[in-house]
């Protein structure tokens, strides 16, 4: 009587019950996957969505798509919203987690049609979820995280992104950033990578650096725009004139009071500036050295003069995250104050030099001796490029991370899911009643990625799954040849995937599938449909 009483308290409420509250749910997350299966794996095709300011993406990552489509259907926006947290934990895995869904649903629908609970199901689920989990502990490989395994697992993830040759390259630039901002014992700090984007060149030639890109440069036309062997004093000090923090007024009788008013503000400032050059000569003189200035806060034409005079390179209101950066690429220490100066506190970089691209300036710090922070540049011709291959980087990052952090990879190419496959239809005959349809559906649904893969790479999918299964019958771990739609080894072709994505969408697309099936009733009734039509 709920819906009754529901229609009775608010005439305009919409209400779906049993059949139809579930078929909505099964219908809306068969659409959303039939949007994203075409993007699955390395020969997935690219989606464009264009934005209503008349704005272009082109993606094929599923994290970008959900986020950037406007999602009507209530039922389909949980489920991307589900998968998109899949992605803000693990990094990938977010075009599986809705394809699973999808499939968990689609077969449930077969026994929901012949009078099965919907309870039921959900019980068998759970049963095959924890089988599942259990079983990838002892599918998971144990392997020495080193470059190579490294190279494998970020070049798996980052084809799935983008072109192969283009994957590839980026592959190098991801695993040595990772590797040079890694420190044994210590947390992973993505934030320690900057991704700076110049729209010039090739997407190809995107590479790594080991040092330090900042997105602007020198503010006074004759500072040295190359600095070799330079000292890198990483300043926090205003170098400007400052009003005070307190209203004052200032009364004076001729124009000499008023010019010595003048020169104390502007003597406050010079001795400041009379420090900074002191250490520079302590430092540099007698030697071929350079001596760079880079400030957080402020400063004032007159003291960039000042600093141009003496040879310095300063650079002004540099980023908070940069001056960390700083610190951990050149060394040295950050000043709040130019007091006590010694050349204790000055880092050093080989090179620092200025990099004008059109109205643009960039400025480099490179050859630094031990980096623990680097600048990933993206370069391309285009925005769509230059946003698509940052989207990839970054979970090429995430990849690299999460295989260090756990120690174990899981084979790729669907032979997880293959090898699952047959262990929960073992499983299922241990199974006592009826709860033995959902496990059997979850053990079907598992299919899902290797037929996605086969089907996008233009072969036939059941023919596909049929040789997986004769293969993985005779004791191989087997995976799809995308080249060939035949059986492969995916650990000779060093196809490798991160454990905690497989474990973390086992995890979320059960929960979210037997959520969705456990729903008999959908109610719109709430407040702003109880108010009088305009």
């Amino acid at each position: 009587m709920s819906s009754a009483a529901v229609q009775l308290a608010n005439p305009k409420a919409e209400v779906a019950r049993r059949g139809q509250a579930l078929q909505i749910n099964i219908t809306a997350a068969l659409g959303l996957q039939d949007v994203l299966r075409t993007n699955l794996g390395p020969k997935g095709t690219i989606k464009m969505l264009v934005g209503g300011a008349g704005d272009i993406k082109l993606t094929k990552d599923g994290k970008v798509l959900l986020s950037e489509m406007q999602i009507q259907n209530p039922t389909a926006a949980m489920i991307a919203r589900a998968a998109t947290a899949q992605d803000d934990v693990t990094g990938d895995g977010t075009t599986s987690n809705v394809l699973m869904i999808g499939e968990l649903l689609k077969q449930a629908q077969r026994y929901l049609s012949e009078g099965v609970h919907p309870r039921v199901l959900t019980e068998g689920f759970e049963l095959a979820k924890k089988e599942s989990l259990s079983f990838l502990e002892e599918f998971k490989s144990k392997k020495a995280v080193d470059r190579e395994l490294l190279l494998n697992v970020a070049r798996t993830s980052l084809r799935t992104k983008v072109r192969e040759e283009l994957a590839d390259t980026l592959t190098e630039a991801v695993v040595d950033a990772v590797l040079c901002i890694h420190s044994e014992g210590h947390p992973i700090d993505l934030h320690m990578v900057e991704i700076m984007k110049m729209q010039h060149k090739s997407d190809t030639d995107t590479k790594l650096i080991k040092g330090l890109v900042m997105d602007h440069g020198a503010r006074h036309p004759d500072m040295p725009k190359k600095v070799k062997d330079a000292f890198v004093l990483t300043l926090n000090v205003s170098l400007e004139y400052e009003k005070s923090e307190i209203n004052s007024g200032f009364f004076y009788s001729n124009a000499e009071q008023r010019e010595k008013l003048v020169e104390s503000e502007r003597r406050f400032v010079d001795s400041k500036l009379a420090k900074i050059v002191e250490l520079k000569k302590a430092v540099c003189d007698g030697y071929d050295k350079g001596f760079v200035v880079i400030n957080q806060k402020g400063i004032d034409p007159l003291s960039l003069d000042v600093l141009a005079k003496y040879n310095i390179l300063a650079l002004r209101r540099a980023k908070r995250r940069n001056m960390e950066r700083l610190q951990l690429c050149c060394g040295g220490t950050a000043q709040n104050s130019v007091d006590d100066l010694t050349p204790d506190v000055l880092g050093h970089a080989g090179l620092v030099y200025e990099h004008v691209l059109g109205e643009e300036k960039f400025t480099f710090v490179e050859e630094v001796a031990n980096p623990l922070s680097v600048t990933i540049l993206i370069t391309g011709p285009h925005t769509h490029v230059l946003n698509q291959i940052n989207d990839a980087v970054r979970d090429g990052l995430r990849a690299v991370t999460n295989a260090i952090e756990d120690g174990y990879v899981v084979a790729g190419a669907g032979a997880f899911h293959i090898a699952l496959h047959k262990h929960l239809n073992k499983f299922k005959d241990t199974v006592k009643g009826r709860p033995k349809f959902g496990v059997q559906a979850f053990a079907e649904a598992l299919l899902i990625v290797p037929k996605v893969l086969a089907q996008n790479a233009g072969f036939d999918p059941l023919d596909t799954i049929v040789a997986l299964q004769e293969e993985h019958a005779n004791g191989h771990i087997v995976g799809v040849d995308l080249s060939s739609g035949e059986a492969l080894d995916p650990a000779a072709e060093g196809i490798w995937d991160n454990y905690r994505v497989h474990r973390h969408l086992l995890h979320s697309c059960s929960v979210i599938a037997s959520n969705l099936l456990l729903v008999d009733e959908m109610m719109r009734a709430g407040r702003s449909s109880l108010r009088a039509d305009e």
